[in-house]
This record gives C-alpha cells, structure tokens and sequence, in this order.
C-alpha cells in the first residue's frame, strides 16, 4: 500500500513509471484519468466494454463508475487483469466510491498486474487533506513509491487517516445514513419527472429530456448540479445537506 498526495496524484504518476503504450480507458468515467495517460504520452481510446480491449497492454476501469454507478463483477476484474499480467500489462481499478461496496473492492485481492486506487476524501468528506492510496504487488508498489519519493503525504494528513480509517462504528453508520440519502434522493427526483439510472451512494445520476433548462432553473436557485458535455439529457446530484436541503431541491425541481 502506497499513500499518496490525493488518488490525484497517484493517478498522475502511475502513467510516468508505465513505458510508453496504449492505454484504454473504461468510459465516459472521471477525465483525469485520459488526461494523466495523455500527458505522460501513451496512446489513450475509450472503450465502452471490457470486451473492447483488444490486445491493448493497460486498461483504467472505474468501479463503481463516475458518473453512472455503473459496477463490475470482482471475478471479471479479475480475469481481465490475470490476462493482462500474461502480456506484461496493467490493470488500474479506482474504488473512489467503493466504501459503500466492500463487496466489489479488491483491495486484499491485489496481484501482479493489478494496481488499486482508494480515494480517502469522498467518503470522509475531507478532500482538502489530500490522502489516497495504491494498492498493488510489491514490486509495483515499491516502483509506485520511488517515483513519489519520501513524505509524499502531510503528516496531519497522515494522523487524521489514521484515525478516521480506524473508526468502523462511524463508517458503518455513515454508510446506512448515506444510501438511505441517497433513496430519498432518487424519490425526490422521480417525483419531479427526472429518469434516475444509476449513481453511487454520493450522488445520483439523472435523465430529463431538458437537462438544460433544469440546470439553469436549479442555478438561479443556487443549487449547483454537474452538466456533461458529451450528454445534453443528464445531470449529476449530489445529496442533499439534510431535509431542508431535500425540500428546497424539490421545490426547485418542481419549479
């Protein structure tokens, strides 16, 4: 396990210690990840399946995927990177909204050709600490590491993940008061006419034939919700504050 400056810069400095190759990015996921394999100059494609592969040597998979929810099976992950590892290739899996989903993380599953990103801001609302981690085999691990070089976490940082990690009674109810959030969400926006196929326990992802002019109606609102320029009928939520925060989002909504 390898602590970095955020999963940001773990994600930005896997690319620079990968020889030069064609990367294939499970998408429309998180954009950082393109960019980083980009930047470092590898040949980038999204590919809409994992059975888009081809003989492309690393694969980025989001799981459960931003911003759709979308999830993949551990044993198919799996497979994917034991397949990979036969050709010296990578599979990266970032787990940013896996807390919720033990069930999907493998984290204590890491082999060679495999590298797992965690994410310790989303869940712990505490972005601004800049803590995440790789998990990976001992050499990629040990690779990881060089690259980043010594203390390449706070040690503030450091203490409050230790202590926030440690504490399981506060997870687990923090789990149970996020998904029945996020239930409530995906009410309000049905009620109001929104399709909601999918999502994580953080935000929900919504369908409407005038995305547009729900985004405009909810920003002169002063709720700020996520628009995507590859899809003109989608937003993205995130949850509401509290019940103050549900009402004044569904009075919005309902116009």
């Amino acid at each position: 396990m390898v602590a970095g400056n955020g999963s940001q810069a773990l994600i930005q400095a896997l690319p620079r210690i990968t020889s030069p190759t064609e990367a294939a990015i499970l998408g429309p996921t998180y954009g950082e990840h393109a960019r980083a394999w980009k930047a470092a100059g590898h040949r980038v494609r999204e590919i809409a399946g994992l059975e888009d592969i081809g003989d492309t040597n690393v694969v980025v998979a989001v799981n459960p995927n931003n911003p759709d929810g979308r999830t993949i099976t551990p044993e198919r992950l799996l497979d994917l990177a034991g397949r990979l590892a036969a050709r010296g290739g990578l599979l990266v899996v970032d787990e940013a909204f896996c807390d919720e989903r033990p069930d999907l993380s493998l984290t204590h599953r890491v082999r060679s050709g495999l590298v797992v990103l965690r994410s310790f801001g989303k869940f712990f609302g505490l972005a601004g600490l800049r803590l995440g981690f790789a998990v990976a085999a001992t050499d990629m691990a040990a690779r990881l590491a060089g690259h980043l070089g010594p203390w390449p976490v706070a040690g503030p940082a450091l203490e409050i993940g230790t202590t926030a990690l440690a504490d399981r009674e506060w997870s687990a109810a923090t789990i149970a008061r996020l998904t029945e959030a996020a239930a409530r969400l995906d009410a309000i926006l049905s009620g109001a006419g929104l399709d909601v196929p999918g999502g994580t326990f953080l935000f929900r992802l919504a369908r409407h034939a005038d995305a547009p002019m729900l985004y405009e109606r909810l920003g002169r609102a002063g709720i700020l919700v996520r628009a995507f320029a590859h899809r003109g009928d989608i937003l993205r939520f995130g949850l509401p504050g509290g019940p103050a925060e549900e009402q004044r989002l569904d009075r919005a909504l309902r116009g």
